[in-house]
Protein backbone atom coordinates (compact mmCIF):
# COMPACT_ATOMS: atom_id res chain seq x y z
CA UNK A 1 0.00 0.00 0.00
CA UNK A 2 2.84 2.35 0.85
CA UNK A 3 4.49 1.62 -2.49
CA UNK A 4 1.26 2.38 -4.37
CA UNK A 5 0.88 5.72 -2.56
CA UNK A 6 4.43 6.68 -3.47
CA UNK A 7 3.79 5.79 -7.09
CA UNK A 8 0.59 7.85 -7.19
CA UNK A 9 2.46 10.82 -5.71
CA UNK A 10 5.15 10.41 -8.32
CA UNK A 11 2.56 10.42 -11.11
CA UNK A 12 0.87 13.52 -9.69
CA UNK A 13 4.13 15.47 -9.42
CA UNK A 14 5.24 14.38 -12.88
CA UNK A 15 1.95 15.48 -14.44
CA UNK A 16 2.26 19.02 -13.05
CA UNK A 17 5.97 19.49 -13.73
CA UNK A 18 6.26 17.97 -17.19
CA UNK A 19 3.33 19.35 -19.16
CA UNK A 20 3.76 22.65 -21.03
CA UNK A 21 2.07 25.64 -19.38
CA UNK A 22 -0.07 28.12 -21.31
CA UNK A 23 2.38 30.97 -20.60
CA UNK A 24 4.95 29.19 -22.76
CA UNK A 25 2.44 28.76 -25.59
CA UNK A 26 0.71 32.16 -25.71
CA UNK A 27 2.06 34.85 -28.04
CA UNK A 28 2.47 38.55 -27.16
CA UNK A 29 1.30 38.44 -23.54
CA UNK A 30 0.75 41.65 -21.58
CA UNK A 31 2.76 42.04 -18.39
CA UNK A 32 -0.42 43.05 -16.53
CA UNK A 33 -4.06 42.27 -17.19
CA UNK A 34 -5.55 45.16 -19.16
CA UNK A 35 -8.73 45.77 -21.15
CA UNK A 36 -8.54 47.26 -24.66
CA UNK A 37 -5.05 48.58 -23.97
CA UNK A 38 -3.17 50.65 -26.55
CA UNK A 39 0.40 49.55 -27.06
CA UNK A 40 2.76 52.36 -28.04
CA UNK A 41 5.01 51.25 -30.91
CA UNK A 42 8.49 52.58 -30.25
CA UNK A 43 10.26 50.69 -33.01
CA UNK A 44 10.37 52.45 -36.40
CA UNK A 45 11.13 50.11 -39.26
CA UNK A 46 14.15 51.40 -41.17
CA UNK A 47 14.25 51.11 -44.97
CA UNK A 48 15.78 47.81 -46.04
CA UNK A 49 19.21 48.01 -47.66
CA UNK A 50 19.87 45.49 -50.39
CA UNK A 51 22.25 42.60 -49.69
CA UNK A 52 23.92 39.99 -51.89
CA UNK A 53 21.65 37.17 -53.14
CA UNK A 54 18.59 39.44 -53.01
CA UNK A 55 16.27 39.18 -55.99
CA UNK A 56 14.92 42.47 -57.35
CA UNK A 57 11.98 43.15 -59.64
CA UNK A 58 12.60 46.20 -61.88
CA UNK A 59 10.16 47.56 -64.44
CA UNK A 60 10.37 50.65 -66.67
CA UNK A 61 7.21 52.22 -68.09
CA UNK A 62 6.57 55.22 -70.32
CA UNK A 63 3.86 56.84 -72.42
CA UNK A 64 5.19 54.90 -75.40
CA UNK A 65 5.83 51.44 -73.95
CA UNK A 66 7.75 50.32 -77.04
CA UNK A 67 10.48 52.84 -76.24
CA UNK A 68 11.29 51.18 -72.91
CA UNK A 69 10.72 47.59 -74.04
CA UNK A 70 14.46 46.93 -74.29
CA UNK A 71 14.94 47.75 -70.59
CA UNK A 72 12.38 45.23 -69.38
CA UNK A 73 13.42 41.55 -69.16
CA UNK A 74 11.73 39.18 -71.60
CA UNK A 75 12.23 35.43 -71.35
CA UNK A 76 10.91 33.92 -74.57
CA UNK A 77 11.82 30.40 -73.50
CA UNK A 78 9.72 30.52 -70.33
CA UNK A 79 6.68 32.62 -71.24
CA UNK A 80 4.44 30.13 -69.42
CA UNK A 81 6.26 30.59 -66.10
CA UNK A 82 4.21 32.30 -63.41
CA UNK A 83 4.61 33.55 -59.84
CA UNK A 84 7.89 32.75 -58.12
CA UNK A 85 9.15 30.84 -61.15
CA UNK A 86 8.64 33.89 -63.36
CA UNK A 87 10.47 36.10 -60.86
CA UNK A 88 13.37 33.64 -60.90
CA UNK A 89 13.76 34.11 -64.65
CA UNK A 90 12.92 37.81 -64.90
CA UNK A 91 14.29 39.08 -61.57
CA UNK A 92 17.69 40.70 -61.04
CA UNK A 93 19.93 38.77 -58.68
CA UNK A 94 22.43 40.78 -56.63
CA UNK A 95 25.77 39.04 -57.16
CA UNK A 96 28.64 38.64 -54.70
CA UNK A 97 30.01 42.04 -55.76
CA UNK A 98 26.70 43.77 -55.06
CA UNK A 99 25.87 44.31 -58.74
CA UNK A 100 22.85 43.60 -60.92
CA UNK A 101 22.84 43.44 -64.72
CA UNK A 102 20.12 45.54 -66.31
CA UNK A 103 19.41 45.26 -70.06
CA UNK A 104 21.20 48.03 -72.00
CA UNK A 105 22.32 49.79 -68.80
CA UNK A 106 24.75 47.01 -67.92
CA UNK A 107 26.03 46.45 -64.37
CA UNK A 108 24.70 48.66 -61.59
CA UNK A 109 25.97 48.48 -58.04
CA UNK A 110 23.07 48.26 -55.56
CA UNK A 111 24.73 46.81 -52.45
CA UNK A 112 23.70 48.75 -49.36
CA UNK A 113 21.19 50.93 -51.24
CA UNK A 114 17.51 51.20 -50.37
CA UNK A 115 14.91 50.36 -53.01
CA UNK A 116 14.08 54.06 -53.38
CA UNK A 117 17.75 54.94 -53.90
CA UNK A 118 18.05 52.24 -56.57
CA UNK A 119 14.94 53.57 -58.33
CA UNK A 120 16.35 57.11 -58.41
CA UNK A 121 19.70 55.80 -59.62
CA UNK A 122 18.13 53.97 -62.57
CA UNK A 123 15.85 56.90 -63.43
CA UNK A 124 18.81 59.29 -63.48
CA UNK A 125 20.77 56.94 -65.74
CA UNK A 126 17.85 56.62 -68.16
CA UNK A 127 17.14 60.36 -68.32
CA UNK A 128 20.81 61.20 -68.75
CA UNK A 129 21.63 58.75 -71.52
CA UNK A 130 18.44 57.53 -73.19
CA UNK A 131 15.34 59.67 -72.69
CA UNK A 132 14.13 63.22 -72.27
CA UNK A 133 11.82 64.43 -69.54
CA UNK A 134 8.95 64.40 -72.05
CA UNK A 135 9.12 60.61 -72.24
CA UNK A 136 7.58 60.56 -68.75
CA UNK A 137 9.32 57.36 -67.70
CA UNK A 138 8.17 55.54 -64.60
CA UNK A 139 10.49 53.09 -62.79
CA UNK A 140 9.45 50.64 -60.09
CA UNK A 141 11.94 48.69 -57.96
CA UNK A 142 10.74 46.05 -55.52
CA UNK A 143 12.04 43.01 -53.73
CA UNK A 144 10.85 39.94 -55.61
CA UNK A 145 9.25 38.62 -52.44
CA UNK A 146 10.77 38.25 -48.98
CA UNK A 147 12.44 34.87 -48.83
CA UNK A 148 13.29 33.23 -45.51
CA UNK A 149 13.95 29.77 -44.07
CA UNK A 150 12.53 28.09 -40.96
CA UNK A 151 14.02 25.11 -39.11
CA UNK A 152 13.51 23.40 -35.75
CA UNK A 153 10.16 23.14 -33.97
CA UNK A 154 8.31 24.81 -36.82
CA UNK A 155 7.28 23.90 -40.36
CA UNK A 156 10.73 23.59 -41.93
CA UNK A 157 11.66 24.82 -45.39
CA UNK A 158 12.11 27.94 -47.52
CA UNK A 159 9.18 30.34 -47.69
CA UNK A 160 8.32 33.40 -49.81
CA UNK A 161 5.86 36.18 -48.92
CA UNK A 162 5.05 38.78 -51.56
CA UNK A 163 4.86 41.89 -49.40
CA UNK A 164 7.10 44.89 -48.78
CA UNK A 165 7.20 44.26 -45.02
CA UNK A 166 6.65 41.01 -43.13
CA UNK A 167 6.55 40.53 -39.36
CA UNK A 168 8.01 37.46 -37.72
CA UNK A 169 4.48 36.52 -36.61
CA UNK A 170 3.33 36.48 -40.25
CA UNK A 171 6.41 34.48 -41.23
CA UNK A 172 5.76 31.88 -38.54
CA UNK A 173 2.06 31.62 -39.41
CA UNK A 174 2.96 31.21 -43.09
CA UNK A 175 5.31 28.36 -42.15
CA UNK A 176 2.58 26.53 -40.22
CA UNK A 177 3.12 27.94 -36.69
CA UNK A 178 5.50 26.76 -33.95
CA UNK A 179 4.93 23.26 -32.58
CA UNK A 180 3.68 22.88 -29.00
CA UNK A 181 7.15 21.66 -28.08
CA UNK A 182 8.84 24.78 -29.52
CA UNK A 183 10.39 27.46 -27.32
CA UNK A 184 8.55 30.70 -28.10
CA UNK A 185 10.49 32.60 -25.42
CA UNK A 186 13.77 32.41 -27.35
CA UNK A 187 13.28 32.38 -31.11
CA UNK A 188 16.59 32.74 -32.94
CA UNK A 189 16.97 34.86 -36.09
CA UNK A 190 20.15 34.41 -38.14
CA UNK A 191 20.43 37.57 -40.25
CA UNK A 192 22.71 38.52 -43.15
CA UNK A 193 24.77 41.73 -43.05
CA UNK A 194 27.44 43.15 -45.39
CA UNK A 195 30.14 42.03 -42.96
CA UNK A 196 28.71 38.57 -42.32
CA UNK A 197 25.89 36.98 -40.34
CA UNK A 198 24.68 37.74 -36.82
CA UNK A 199 22.48 35.80 -34.40
CA UNK A 200 19.56 37.61 -32.73
CA UNK A 201 16.99 36.50 -30.15
CA UNK A 202 13.36 37.50 -29.65
CA UNK A 203 10.79 36.48 -27.02
CA UNK A 204 7.47 36.06 -28.82
CA UNK A 205 5.52 35.47 -25.61
CA UNK A 206 6.09 39.11 -24.55
CA UNK A 207 3.97 41.92 -26.00
CA UNK A 208 7.06 44.14 -26.14
CA UNK A 209 8.35 41.88 -28.96
CA UNK A 210 6.61 44.20 -31.44
CA UNK A 211 9.22 46.85 -30.55
CA UNK A 212 12.13 44.53 -31.25
CA UNK A 213 14.35 45.44 -34.23
CA UNK A 214 13.94 41.81 -35.31
CA UNK A 215 10.12 41.80 -35.25
CA UNK A 216 10.17 42.53 -38.99
CA UNK A 217 12.05 39.89 -40.93
CA UNK A 218 14.43 40.60 -43.80
CA UNK A 219 15.23 38.65 -46.99
CA UNK A 220 17.37 35.55 -46.42
CA UNK A 221 16.60 35.43 -42.66
CA UNK A 222 16.91 32.02 -41.01
CA UNK A 223 14.35 31.53 -38.21
CA UNK A 224 15.24 28.78 -35.73
CA UNK A 225 12.96 27.46 -32.97
CA UNK A 226 14.56 25.36 -30.25
CA UNK A 227 12.70 22.52 -28.49
CA UNK A 228 11.44 22.85 -24.92
CA UNK A 229 12.93 20.50 -22.27
CA UNK A 230 9.69 18.49 -22.27
CA UNK A 231 10.50 17.15 -25.73
CA UNK A 232 13.99 15.96 -24.85
CA UNK A 233 12.68 14.35 -21.64
CA UNK A 234 10.07 12.47 -23.63
CA UNK A 235 7.06 13.60 -21.55
CA UNK A 236 3.75 14.64 -23.10
CA UNK A 237 2.89 18.17 -24.05
CA UNK A 238 -0.26 18.21 -21.92
CA UNK A 239 -1.43 16.74 -18.63
CA UNK A 240 -3.14 13.69 -20.16
CA UNK A 241 -0.13 12.71 -22.26
CA UNK A 242 2.21 13.22 -19.30
CA UNK A 243 -0.01 11.16 -17.03
CA UNK A 244 -0.09 8.35 -19.59
CA UNK A 245 3.70 8.40 -20.00
CA UNK A 246 4.39 8.41 -16.26
CA UNK A 247 1.70 5.77 -15.60
CA UNK A 248 3.31 3.47 -18.18
CA UNK A 249 6.68 3.81 -16.47
CA UNK A 250 5.15 3.19 -13.03
CA UNK A 251 3.24 0.14 -14.33
CA UNK A 252 6.45 -1.28 -15.73
CA UNK A 253 8.31 -0.75 -12.46
CA UNK A 254 5.44 -2.31 -10.49
CA UNK A 255 5.43 -5.35 -12.73
CA UNK A 256 9.16 -5.82 -12.29
CA UNK A 257 8.84 -5.53 -8.49
CA UNK A 258 6.02 -8.07 -8.37
CA UNK A 259 7.93 -10.49 -10.55
CA UNK A 260 11.06 -10.15 -8.45
CA UNK A 261 9.07 -10.86 -5.24
CA UNK A 262 7.67 -14.08 -6.72
CA UNK A 263 11.09 -15.38 -7.63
Amino acid sequence: MKLIKLMLLFILIGSFTSCIGTKKLTYLQESEQQVDSLMAIRQIQKPYRVQTNDLLSIRVKALDQELVGMFNPIDDNNVSATGEERLYYDGFLVDNHGNIRVPTLGEINVLGFTLEEIRLKIEEELLTNYFKEEANIFVTVKLAGIRYTTIGEIGSGSQVIYKDQVTIMEAIANAGDIELTGDRTDVVVLRQYPGGQKVHHIDLTALDAINSPYYYIQPNDLIMVKPLPQKSLGFGVNGLETFSAVASVVALITSLILLSNRL
